[in-house]
């Protein structure tokens, strides 16, 4: 038997590996394999990304739902509302919102849009929660407290108001998305959502009060990864 020269051993064996189908399924999958995976990591953050959405938007009308009904029970006076009323309606809305983390990466601020002595809108007060820097979108404390320069709160297309009397409770869910896969499709995404709920009793309207000792106010002004009492 001849011996097969080194040059043509090599021919041989390029010829036998272009015949050669054995890995072509694998090789297939090589390629294939990163645009399954990060398709299906997409509907997977597509579908995280709707529901955190939801959570956000029911989080922000419960928090404003509350925030209507709170006071003291004294039924022959307009209801007292005090500083502890509001603490622990935040406290509330950051329960609710514990599978988001919503005090690291949220702000929930509650305004009380009433009307000003001259019959215009005013922010009479509000108070915040949350280590996420995010001042209200629609006005902060005090505007409007005199004249009708303040129209009143929410989206110049459906702003809301206040009527004689009366206060409305609106309130303001600003949350940072946080992606469940390394990929971060939708990359910095920040989710904002309004509610807002009229007062459902006659209420004291000339302050928030305070108990004694007094309690800690959820100023607005305060960013803070540290969850005040």
């Amino acid at each position: 038997m001849a011996t097969l020269t080194f040059p043509r051993r090599c021919a041989q064996l390029l010829s036998n590996l272009g015949r050669d189908t054995s890995a072509v399924a694998m090789v297939e999958f090589a390629f294939a394999a990163p645009i399954v995976l990060s398709m299906g990591l997409l509907g997977v953050e597509t579908a995280n990304l709707a529901v955190t959405h939801m959570k956000v938007s029911q989080l922000a009308m419960q928090v404003a739902d509350n925030a209507s009904r709170v006071g003291d029970t004294e039924v022959l006076t307009a209801r007292r509302v005090f500083e502890d009323d509001i603490n622990e309606t935040l406290v509330g809305g950051e329960r609710l919102g514990e599978s988001l983390d919503i005090f690291e990466n949220g702000r929930v601020i509650i305004s009380s849009l009433q009307q000003n002595p001259d019959g215009g809108q005013w922010i009479a007060w509000q108070r915040c929660r949350g280590a996420k820097n995010h001042p209200s979108s629609f006005g902060v404390e005090g505007d409007g407290a005199s004249g009708f320069g303040f129209l009143g709160m929410g989206e110049s297309a459906n702003r809301i108001t206040a009527s004689p009397g009366t206060a409305v409770m609106f309130v303001e869910v600003s949350y940072t998305y946080d992606p469940i896969s390394p990929l971060e499709f939708f990359g910095d995404t920040q989710i904002n959502y309004t509610a807002a709920f009229n007062i459902r009793d006659n209420r004291d309207l000339s302050q928030i009060h305070q108990t004694t000792p007094a309690s800690p106010v959820a100023n607005c002004a305060v960013f803070s990864s540290d969850r005040p009492s």
